[in-house]
């Protein structure tokens, strides 16, 4: 059994790996690429970037501590972020002088960002356009996540029974259209794997909170159901691991740790369309000196 105590603890580093996947769906599409699911084109295996996962993130803390004091979200849809740095401002009662603004005052509204945003203390973020709030580096840091085999996306003709514009449509019989033509790219599977980790300085920078990491931890598991959509198809999280170390610094290597999580195709499967088509082992014993190991999920 997990003890909360210690994989919510900021004062520890942690380095987790998230599992995911992914069944007729696009997970994260490039839109340098037609919005067709990225991939790597040396492996042709697909990719989800950081972003994308933080995106999630986001929504669900949004939904989840929605008018809790200190879970505000700073990145938000349509936002403005000068008017986001604003508030800082005017609640201190200081006047935005840009980058001519005293580091005292820079201080200020920075910690006032990190005390309101929760992805601002979790991610950090970049205030200095104009309303400068500072730079903030985030203790909670994610890399790509990468499909354990290579995907083969289908790229489908879809059609829809309504025209754009009134000049398009049939008119008496003749001519004109009666539906237009789309495409919607999918994955039939893919089971993706990601890394992460928080680093105690920057989470004592930011004033990251138990409370903070539970929520996270809680949103990896859960943003996937508050973010359904017919182009993603079903996607769902298949487990969340977490490596929690004694030591601010560490007390042992994170790709040593990662490395203790074995997934691979069952041999008698040809075109994994499951998790039942995966081994997923994780060697939980004989762990490092100082080194806890917490399954959230999976």
């Amino acid at each position: 059994m997990s003890d909360p105590s210690v994989f919510t603890d900021p004062s520890r580093r942690h380095d987790f790996i998230l599992l995911f996947d992914v069944q007729d769906g696009n997970p994260n599409g490039d839109p340098d690429a037609g919005n067709l699911p990225r991939i790597d084109p040396e492996t042709m295996q697909g990719l989800v970037t950081d972003v994308c996962i933080k995106r999630k993130v986001r929504d669900y803390v949004a939904l989840a501590a929605e008018g809790s004091p200190g879970f505000a979200i700073y990145m938000q849809r349509k936002a403005i972020l000068n008017q986001q740095h604003q508030l800082a401002y005017d609640d201190l009662e200081l006047t935005s002088k840009g980058s001519k603004q005293s580091h005292e005052e820079i201080d200020k509204v920075r910690a006032w960002m990190c005390r309101t945003f929760f992805d601002i203390r979790a991610f950090g973020a970049v205030m200095t356009t104009g309303v400068n709030c500072g730079q903030v580096r985030g203790p909670i840091q994610l890399t790509f996540a990468r499909s354990i085999d290579p995907i083969a996306y289908m790229d489908i003709s879809i059609t829809r029974v309504a025209v754009t514009r009134a000049e398009d449509a049939r008119v008496g019989g003749d001519g004109g259209k009666e539906s237009e033509m789309g495409r919607k790219a999918v994955v039939p599977y893919g089971l993706y794997c990601g890394h992460g980790f928080v680093s105690v300085a920057a989470a004592r920078d930011t004033g990251l909170a138990t409370e903070d990491l539970a929520l996270f931890w809680r949103a990896l598991e859960a943003m996937w159901e508050t973010d359904r959509s017919a182009s993603r198809g079903f996607m769902a999280c298949r487990g969340l691991y977490v490596f929690s170390h004694e030591s601010a610094i560490g007390n042992a290597a994170a790709h040593e740790l990662f490395a203790r999580l074995k997934v691979s195709r069952k041999g008698n499967v040809i075109a994994p369309r499951s998790i039942a088509d995966y081994e997923i082992v994780l060697e939980g014993s004989g762990l490092p000196t100082g080194v806890a190991l917490s399954r959230l999920a999976g």
